[in-house]
Formats: C-alpha cells, sequence, structure tokens
C-alpha cells in the first residue's frame, strides 16, 4: 500500500532570493546555477580551502512542521574532490553537517549554541573538473530524518562547512503520512506517522455507510514509511444491502433481499413472496401465505392444510378407531399434524353437543398427532358423540380462519363396566370380615349386582358369591388367615373385568378376644359414664359457645370414632390410580397463574386463580413439575397430592386439586396470604400479644392431632412448612419428606443423617436421627421446636451450631432455654416434648388440652421467663437465650450482639455513638430514630437497662 509525503520546504521551487543566514558573511554565498538538467535553481556554494579553520554556518528561513513528529530532509549537492585542488593551505574536507533547531517561533540564533546535529555528510561521488556548463559536476542526494518533534511549531536547519569546496544544489524538507483508505468496510482517515521509524500510529476507524460493525475495535496500524498495516476488526453491510466493489454497501433492488448483516449478496424473493422496496431485509407474504415461527426468511410462504378426507369409524362397545387420509394439499409443508375435538350430544343439534369428559382417553393423543388414526375410549354407552378432525401446520396459527376439519358422528353400543378401583376393609373378627368398595368410574349402564371370589392364600381354596350392594360380609374364614379377595360389577351388557388382588388378613383367637374385651369395657364405660353426660353436656356447650365467639380454631373436637385411616399412595402399583382416588382432576382452562412466589424441588410455585365452573374465582397456590422430570419425579410429586387429597381439617392444608391430563402438571391448594410462618414471625417480630401466639401454635397442634388420628406421620414438622393465611390461621402443610428418605444426596445441610439420605436433624427425635423411628412421638419433638420457633419469633433452633454439635448436645440432655418473654408453662410443654424417651411425651390431644387450658386461664400466661433447661448446671449454650453483652466495646458491636445491627446507621446519625450515651436512651429516642416495632423496641431497652449501673434497682419492662 503506497505512502504519501507532504513538502513544507523545496528550494526547487524558488523563484526568488531564498533569504538564508550566511555567518560568517564570507562563508556560504547564495548564487543561481543549473540542475543536470540545466533548469535554473537558486544554489549555496561555499569554497574557503585556501584559509585555514573554516566554520561556516548557513541558516534556513523558519519552517512550520505542520504537527509532524518526524521531519525528513532531502539534499542534493555537490563537492570538489580535495586532491583535485593544487596549492591547499587549509585543512580541505569533503563533507559538510546538517542540524535543527527546534522552536516556537521565527528569530535568528546564535548557530553553535541551540542546535542538534542530525548527521556528518559525505558524498558518494566527487568531482576534480569543472565545466562551467554543469555538465561534468557529479549531483549527490542524500536523505536524512529526525524527531520527535514537540517543543514548537517549527523548526530551523542549519548546514555547517569546516572547509569544504561543494554547492547545495536543493533542499527538499517533507513529512510522511498514510493516505485515508477503506479497508473492510470502514474508513481510515489520513494518519501522520510516529516520531521513530519503528514507531506504530493508531488510526480508529468507522464503518462506511449502511455497514455496521462486525469485530470491534476497528483499527489500523500507520508504519513510520507511511503504510497501512496490521488491520484489527471490521464492518460489514447490513441487513437489506449487499457488498460492492469491496468498498460499497449497496442496497438491494426491488424484488430482492438480505436477511441478515455480512458479505452476502442480495436474494431474489422465495416463492409466494415480495418485496416492494429497496433494501428489504424480508420479503412479506402474500395474501393467503405464511412463514411459520420456526420458518428462516429464506424459506417460501406456505398455506394452511385443507381438510382430512376419507374419516372412518369403527365402534367397539366403547371404544372408537377413528381413521382418515392426508388432506390434498398439505400447504407445502412437512409439519402437517392432527388434532382432535371431541363432542357429547344429546340429539342431533351441534347446539345440545358438549365437550367430552375429561377421562375420555385418546391413544396415542388428541392434539398433534402424526399418523392418521387414533383409538378413543373410556366414552359412555349407547351415547351419541361428534369428533371433528382438524389438519394443522406451522402456520396454522397465522391464518385468520379456523383449521380446516373433517366431522363424523357415532354412537357407542353397550358396555361392560369398568373396573372397580380398590376395596376397604370395614371390620374383621377371627372368622369374618366385611368390606366396602366405590362403584367404577365408568358403570356404563345400571349396576345390577357385584361378583366377589377370594381364596384362602394358604390352600388356595377359591370362592364366589354376588352381592347387589357395594359391601359385603365374608364368614365362615379360618381365624388368622390371610385372604385373597377379587369384585367385580355386572350390567346387562355382562360382567367387567375383576379388580386386582387384594390382601385381607383375619384376627386370631386371641386377638379376637382380647378385641371383644375391650368392646365390653367400652360398653360398661359408657352405661357408668351415661349418668355424667348430661351434665357436662352444659357445660361443654357453654364452653364450647364461648371457645367459636373468642376462638375459631378452638372449636372442633376430635374427629369421630369412625375416622378413616391415611393409605400410602406408594402402595399403589400405579401412582395415577391413587391420585384419582383421592385428588380431583382440574381442567387446565379453569386454571390461571399469575406470578411465581417461590421454587419447590420439582419446579416453580405459583400464585393464581381458580374458576370451577359454576362457581365463585377464588386465589390459589399452584406447583409446577419441571420439564424433562422423570417418571419418579412425576410419582414423588404426585404422590404429595395423593396424600394431602386424604385430609380434611381447618388446620391442614387444602388440596383444591390436580392437573395430570395437559402440561405442565399441576397440584393446586388455597393460597395462604402471609406465606411460611417462620419468615412471617421474622418479618412481624414483637407485634404479636403471647395468647395470640399461643392461639397459633393451638392451631397446629389441632392439624397435628388429626393427622395423628389418621396414623399418618409428618417427618418434617417445622416452622418453615406452616403456612398462615390473613386471618393468622395456621396449617400444616409439605407432605413430601418421606421421599427424602430414600434419596442418597446430603449436599443441603438442613437435612443430614448418619445412616444416609435427609432428616431435618435441628427439628428431628434422637431416635428418629439414630434409628430413623419416625413415629407420632417423634412429631411431638418436632413441635416442641415449632413452640421455640413461634416464641422466638423464627429464631433458628441451637442458632449457628452444626449439626453434629446438635446431636451431641442433645445426647449430653441439653435442651433449648426458653426465648426471651416465654412463659414457664410454654417452655415446661416444650420440655415435655423433649423427653428422651418418647413414651413419656405428651400426645397431640393431650398438648391440644393444655394450649386450651392455657387460653381459658390467660393468668398462667404471665409468668416470667424461664431461662433453665435440662443441660448440664454450666452447658456453654444455656447463656443464647440473651445476648453475651460482656465483650462489647462499641454501639455495633452491642447491635450486632443483639441481632438489630440494621439499626447501625440510624443510631450513629442520631447521636448516639458512644456505649455511655446509649445507656441513656428512652422509648421517645428509639422511636426518633426509627425503631418502632414493639418487639425490637422492648429488646433494646431491656439490654439498656441491663448495662446501667443500677440495673438490678429497676425493672427491665418499667422504661419500655
Amino acid at each position: 500500500m503506497f505512502s504519501l509525503t507532504e513538502t513544507v520546504m523545496d528550494t526547487r521551487t524558488a523563484t526568488a532570493e531564498l533569504g538564508w543566514i550566511s555567518f560568517p558573511a564570507n562563508g556560504w554565498e547564495e548564487v543561481s546555477g543549473y540542475d543536470e538538467n540545466l533548469n535554473t535553481i537558486r544554489t549555496y556554494q561555499v569554497c574557503n580551502v585556501f584559509e585555514p579553520s573554516q566554520n561556516n554556518w548557513l541558516l534556513t528561513t523558519y519552517v512550520d512542521r505542520r504537527a509532524a513528529q518526524r521531519i525528513y530532509v532531502e539534499i542534493r549537492f555537490t563537492v570538489r574532490d580535495c586532491a583535485s585542488i593544487p596549492s591547499v593551505l587549509g585543512s580541505c574536507k569533503e563533507t559538510f553537517n546538517l542540524y535543527y533547531l527546534e522552536t516556537d517561533r521565527n528569530f535568528s540564533p546564535l548557530f553553535s549554541s541551540l542546535c542538534f546535529q542530525v548527521d556528518t555528510i559525505a558524498a558518494d561521488e566527487s568531482f576534480s573538473q569543472v565545466d562551467f556548463g554543469g555538465r561534468l559536476m557529479k549531483v549527490n542526494t542524500e536523505v536524512r530524518s529526525f524527531g520527535p518533534l514537540s517543543k514548537g511549531r517549527g523548526f530551523y536547519l542549519a548546514f555547517q562547512d569546516l572547509g569544504a569546496c561543494m554547492s547545495l544544489l536543493a533542499v527538499r524538507v517533507f513529512y510522511k503520512k498514510c493516505p485515508s483508505v477503506v479497508q473492510n468496510f470502514a474508513f481510515f482517515p489520513e494518519t501522520l506517522t510516529g516520531a521513530e521509524s519503528t514507531s506504530l500510529v493508531i488510526a480508529r476507524g468507522s464503518c462506511i455507510q449502511n455497514a455496521e460493525e462486525v469485530d470491534v475495535p476497528i483499527k489500523l496500524y500507520c508504519n513510520g514509511d507511511g503504510e497501512w498495516m496490521v488491520p484489527i476488526g471490521s464492518c460489514s453491510c447490513k441487513s437489506g444491502y449487499e457488498p460492492d466493489n469491496g468498498n460499497v454497501c449497496r442496497a438491494c433492488p426491488q424484488g430482492t433481499f438480505k436477511s441478515s448483516q455480512g458479505a452476502g449478496v442480495c436474494q431474489q424473493c422465495p416463492l409466494n413472496s415480495r418485496s416492494t422496496i429497496e433494501a428489504a431485509t424480508l420479503c412479506g407474504c402474500r395474501n393467503g401465505y405464511y412463514r411459520g415461527d420456526m420458518d428462516k426468511p429464506e424459506d417460501m410462504c406456505t398455506s394452511v392444510p385443507s381438510a382430512p378426507r376419507n374419516l372412518v369409524s369403527v365402534v367397539n362397545q366403547t371404544s372408537v378407531l377413528l381413521e382418515w387420509h392426508t388432506p390434498r394439499d398439505t400447504g407445502h409443508r412437512e409439519d402437517l399434524s392432527y388434532n382432535i375435538l371431541c363432542r357429547r350430544c344429546h340429539s342431533n343439534e351441534r347446539r345440545a353437543c358438549q365437550p367430552c369428559d375429561d377421562s375420555v382417553l385418546f391413544l396415542p393423543g388428541k392434539r398433534a398427532l402424526k399418523d392418521n388414526t387414533v383409538e378413543i375410549s373410556k366414552l359412555r354407552a349407547h351415547t351419541s358423540y361428534t369428533f371433528d378432525i382438524q389438519a394443522v401446520n406451522g402456520v396454522s396459527n397465522k391464518s385468520p380462519y379456523p383449521a380446516q376439519q373433517l366431522s363424523i358422528n357415532i354412537t357407542t353400543n353397550q358396555a361392560a363396566p369398568s373396573v372397580v378401583p380398590i376395596m376397604h376393609q370395614v371390620s374383621s373378627t377371627s372368622r369374618s370380615f366385611s368390606l366396602s368398595w366405590p362403584p367404577p368410574e365408568q358403570p356404563n349402564g345400571i349396576i345390577l349386582d357385584y361378583e366377589i371370589r377370594y381364596y384362602d392364600k394358604v390352600r388356595q381354596c377359591f370362592n364366589s358369591f354376588t352381592s347387589e350392594t357395594p359391601n359385603v360380609i365374608l364368614e365362615g374364614l379360618r381365624p388368622g388367615t390371610g385372604y385373597a379377595v377379587q369384585v367385580r360389577a355386572r350390567t346387562v351388557a355382562g360382567f367387567g373385568s375383576y379388580s386386582k388382588e387384594m390382601l385381607f388378613q383375619t384376627l386370631t383367637d386371641d386377638e379376637y378376644k382380647s378385641e371383644l374385651g375391650q368392646q365390653l369395657s367400652l360398653i360398661a364405660g359408657s352405661l357408668v359414664g351415661g349418668v355424667c353426660i348430661v351434665s357436662i353436656v352444659a357445660i361443654a356447650i357453654i364452653c364450647s359457645r364461648y371457645l367459636t365467639l373468642t376462638f375459631p380454631t378452638l372449636s372442633e373436637g376430635h374427629s369421630s370414632p369412625g375416622v378413616k385411616i391415611y393409605i400410602d399412595p406408594y402402595t399403589y402399583e400405579d401412582p395415577n390410580e391413587a391420585v384419582h382416588e383421592f385428588a380431583k382432576e382440574i381442567e387446565s382452562s379453569c386454571v390461571k397463574i399469575e406470578e411465581v412466589i417461590g421454587s419447590g424441588e420439582f419446579g416453580e410455585v405459583y400464585k393464581g386463580r381458580l374458576k370451577p365452573l359454576g362457581k365463585k374465582e377464588i386465589l390459589v397456590a399452584i406447583k409446577t413439575l419441571k420439564v424433562g422430570y422423570s417418571e419418579r419425579q412425576r410419582r414423588d410429586f404426585l404422590a404429595e397430592a395423593s396424600i394431602m387429597g386424604q385430609f380434611d381439617q381447618p388446620n391442614i392444608i387444602r388440596l383444591e386439586g390436580v392437573v395430570t391430563k395437559s402440561r405442565p402438571t399441576m397440584i393446586i391448594t388455597e393460597f395462604m396470604e402471609n406465606g411460611a410462618l417462620d419468615s412471617f414471625l421474622r418479618q412481624n417480630d414483637g407485634q404479636f400479644p403471647v395468647i395470640q401466639l399461643v392461639g397459633m401454635l393451638r392451631g397446629i397442634a389441632s392439624g397435628m392431632r388429626y393427622l395423628a388420628e389418621m396414623s399418618y406421620v409428618h417427618r418434617d414438622l417445622a416452622a418453615r412448612n406452616i403456612l398462615v393465611n390473613s386471618n393468622l390461621v395456621c396449617k400444616v402443610s409439605d407432605f413430601g419428606l418421606s421421599r427424602y428418605l430414600e434419596d442418597e444426596d446430603t449436599s443441603d445441610p438442613t437435612y443430614t443423617s448418619s445412616l444416609g439420605g435427609k432428616i431435618p436433624v435441628r427439628w428431628t427425635a434422637p431416635e428418629a436421627i439414630a434409628y430413623r423411628k419416625f413415629t407420632s412421638a417423634s412429631d411431638v419433638w418436632s413441635y416442641g421446636i415449632v413452640t421455640w420457633e413461634v416464641m422466638s419469633y423464627g429464631e433458628r433452633p441451637y442458632w449457628d451450631m452444626s449439626n453434629q454439635d446438635v446431636i451431641n448436645a442433645i445426647e449430653q440432655d441439653f435442651r433449648l432455654p426458653a426465648p426471651m418473654d416465654c412463659p414457664v408453662v410454654l417452655h415446661q410443654l416444650m420440655l415435655d416434648c423433649w423427653q428422651k424417651d418418647r413414651n413419656a411425651r405428651p400426645k397431640f390431644h393431650d398438648i391440644v388440652s393444655m394450649l386450651d387450658k392455657m387460653i381459658r386461664n390467660p393468668a398462667s400466661l404471665k409468668a416470667g421467663t424461664n431461662n433453665i433447661g435440662l443441660g448440664p448446671p454450666h452447658h456453654p449454650l444455656l447463656d443464647r437465650g440473651a445476648p453475651d453483652l460482656s465483650r462489647v466495646s462499641s454501639v455495633e458491636d452491642w447491635l450486632t450482639a443483639l441481632k438489630m445491627s440494621q439499626y447501625r446507621d440510624s443510631f450513629l446519625l442520631s447521636g448516639f455513638n458512644s456505649l455511655p450515651l446509649v445507656t441513656q436512651i428512652t422509648a421517645e429516642d428509639l422511636q426518633r430514630i426509627g425503631v418502632l416495632l414493639a418487639g425490637h423496641q422492648k429488646k433494646i431497652l431491656t439490654s439498656v437497662q441491663s448495662m446501667r449501673p443500677n440495673a438490678d434497682d429497676q425493672s427491665p419492662t418499667e422504661s419500655v
């Protein structure tokens, strides 16, 4: 790449005297002469070789350097050969010196004191004979450079002769620069070279018109010779523009487009599209044609498919097989699929049709089918249905018109009933047991009767009989023997299939006698107690009405003697069967997701709304199953719904239903406005009277009593798993810990176990940690920890101790001390829950009774706090009930010890910057500082009182 030079002085163009300064005056002499081409030029000559000690200076006029940092001087000169000069008396030279002087103004300096030497210049060729026409002179050309120049706007050149016979024929002064250039679609301006011949000067480039940056920064380097080198970064033509001749971006003409930036060229519009403007980045589709969401700009525009053809049906009782042919016009696309719409009709009028039940089964599905066949089952018998087969492709959602479809009407035949889902044992003796079962999900007509068959698991002896009701008593059985039982239903269409075998056990004779004795004792006790019942009823009614008005959660009593027993969903071979039995299926269109409120193990948790058909819209919480789940994850996810669906109690989170027949899979529960109990308490530290906290604890205990009566063990009872609604009603939630016990991941420090799996150590009874003995008694231990959490307003149990330290401390009989201002009776309840012998712990119905007594007698809750645990006398953890102020040396340390460091800046800005000043603080000062929570004020003032010299003379609460 060529370079540019800029001349700042050239004596060859001079037409008048140069006017340079000569010193001494008889040294250099300006004369007119001729160059080698016989052109007239102005020269300077000197030839005082016959005189000794020559020192002749010649100073040019002032030269403006024009911001150049390095200057080049081209000198054309002749030198006489000293050997050709006879009778030389002085010291003859064939060289001269070149100097420069950098300055910011025009003045006449002293030559030798201010100049800087550039070089001593010698001739390559000298002459010995002179022809006055100049034809025999030998001209030398030398180029020298100097720099860096930075001290002034210009400079002088000086020539020093020390005894030569020579002529300066021409002097040209110039500098070099790199020319402006367009490279890689970027423009670089003219750029001066650097101060040194090896310098590289960076030039920043800018994209030319209609080009955009590809790599940044965009730059070139200008070297000392005025040449560009080392390109970095580049630009390329924008979408809608193509490169032309390498340095221009030309707009795409009409009828063409370019969709992306780069070196590509404009392309003709694809089929069924057009562009009517220049520089088009996309060709718009013609009417009736579209591009799909995943189509590329260079893809042709396509249309929606026509309707499927030749739809036929084959009806088999309550199932139907549909087959059809591909549409004649697929819209020139390969992503054709089919949707099946099902409607159940009461007559031939379409207006009398309604969507099919959720229980109808489509195989392989009813959306996005790739095959031309579908099998539909679980239809109602003797019922008319209309099926619409829609053909859709990747642009069907772009069309303003409905998808093309083909319809068919069919009527199902009579069918046998479906399988009875499950049987339940109602009672058992040594010679019989009674069973009951729900009717089939799809009876397909009137159930005429049921056939029951059973056999002795030992003798393998089969028996069978019929029953017109969904319950039966099997008699004449052998004591202590297991029997496999199956049942099937019959309609006029015949018998359905047998249910799966279920095993039931008769009692042994001893067991039966023991149970019979207990029943007789109960009857006798009932007769004796009957006398007392009448008098107690009146008192109970009055107390019940009082409790209902004062504490709504106190009004529910024990479960009835016939309370159902919890059924583990993992005992089902098919988890879907358990979900469908215990949880209501909800149509996804009734659920509206609004916002994320958290995340669970299996996916996000949302706040949303549920609008059941014909019912009022309600707020709900929605747990979702994330994409890419395994079958085991789906089973575990739905197991929690199968568990919750069995519970119906005011202090247990209520399951609204599940969504399993569409994606995503969802569990829908009632919405609890105040969230988890632990975080709710921390946000409202000190805001509730003790009796209100006891009421919240009573609600939790009531829910746990219900679970215990159902023989369900929670295993993860903690404040984080208690939810609070807008009325401050506490409800037990999170019924999924049972799956943790098979999980070997111990990465969560909250859940660890020496035996593997996950256990919440700080909340778990010692026998459950050591031996995995989970019972209602271990839930009672956890309830004691929850009580401590509530009374400490969400403090972390055992503070910052490690899980292993917690285990060791409990083994040494350490128990958590009472939180600040905790009544003695409540701390004693905690200690009762933490008895090492699990049989010595109270039952949940006992705990509910204790809390009821406290609520009825509020005076018992005003007793002073008790910070003494059951541990060793000097156990280091016994002092954790109150902050350690022995090592406090500053206000910041004091607030940190109180866990009130959020008020640090407020205290310092208000002038309380030392502990002596803090000891004088009052409740009014705290209000002014910004400590507005009553619990925080009380905690600070209690600590202040303990720091005062007369702390023993005043109650800590007197200053509050």
